[in-house]
């Protein structure tokens, strides 16, 4: 049960701090971004799609399958995403991958010795982060197990999934009890998956790895400075439903 008491801290640091500010909501910034944010990823390095500044305007409802590519500093791998295994997570992360919320966004928290799961989903920009660190959705039913390969939001508690998530390692059934929802499966790259960085291993204050808080405060800029051997996400898109089969268990 070690790790499960950790998954679930661990989502704690985000989330308390961005409620204990006191400052008013982040505002947009006062020019549009350079480029589209349909453009290529090489394109994408210097800004982000002001819609992410406003969570609840977000909320176009996912196709029943879809697929998502993440080219990363590793490799590429590709995620099937099933509606009906969790609706509001699938219409969630739908929404996030539409607006590049994950492009440039680190796996901060690798644990693979002994195989755990691989965690990202703490955008690169500060004033990102801090609005959905605020936009919580209520909780899917588990219909699903978290076995090797499956994805699933990280969360602090009842209805607090936002925007984090982890791709299991090992088979984390354990998790299952504790309300964990899987809403999709890596089904092409999860060698990529398998060789992301975990040099650094659990996250503070349990570890040495990254901050959870500090991330969430500083971004890109903080994990590059502190963390640079952490692989990135340079982009994630949808693709259509991969027809591959699946890991296997």
């Amino acid at each position: 049960m070690r790790h499960n008491k950790i998954l679930i801290l661990a989502c704690v640091f985000l989330t308390i701090p961005a409620v204990a500010q006191t400052e008013g909501p982040s505002k947009a910034p006062t020019k549009k971004p350079e480029v589209s944010s349909n453009a290529p990823a090489s394109a994408r390095t210097t800004s982000f799609d002001p819609a992410l500044l406003q969570p609840t305007e977000l909320n176009a409802k996912a196709p029943d399958v879809y697929g998502v590519k993440f080219e990363t500093t590793a490799g590429d791998f590709v995620v099937e995403v099933t509606r009906a295994w969790a609706p509001i997570g699938a219409d969630r992360f739908y929404n996030l991958v539409r607006h590049h919320f994950y492009d440039g966004a680190a796996f901060f928290r690798v644990l693979s010795n002994p195989p755990f799961m691989a965690q990202f989903g703490l955008s690169a920009y500060p004033e990102v982060s801090k609005v959905w660190a605020r936009a919580g959705m209520r909780d899917d039913r588990v219909t699903q197990k978290n076995h090797r390969g499956y994805i699933t939001y990280a969360m602090a508690g009842p209805n607090t999934r936002t925007t984090q998530v982890f791709i299991n390692y090992g088979n984390n059934e354990r998790l299952d009890a504790d309300g964990f929802a899987p809403f999709g499966l890596v089904t092409m790259g999860m060698e990529v998956v398998d060789k992301l960085y975990g040099g650094y291993g659990e996250g503070a204050p349990s570890g040495r790895g990254p901050d959870q808080g500090e991330i969430g405060t500083r971004g890109r800029a903080y994990l590059e400075k502190m963390f640079p051997k952490l692989d990135t996400i340079k982009t994630a898109t949808l693709v259509p439903a991969p027809s591959t089969p699946p890991v296997s268990k």
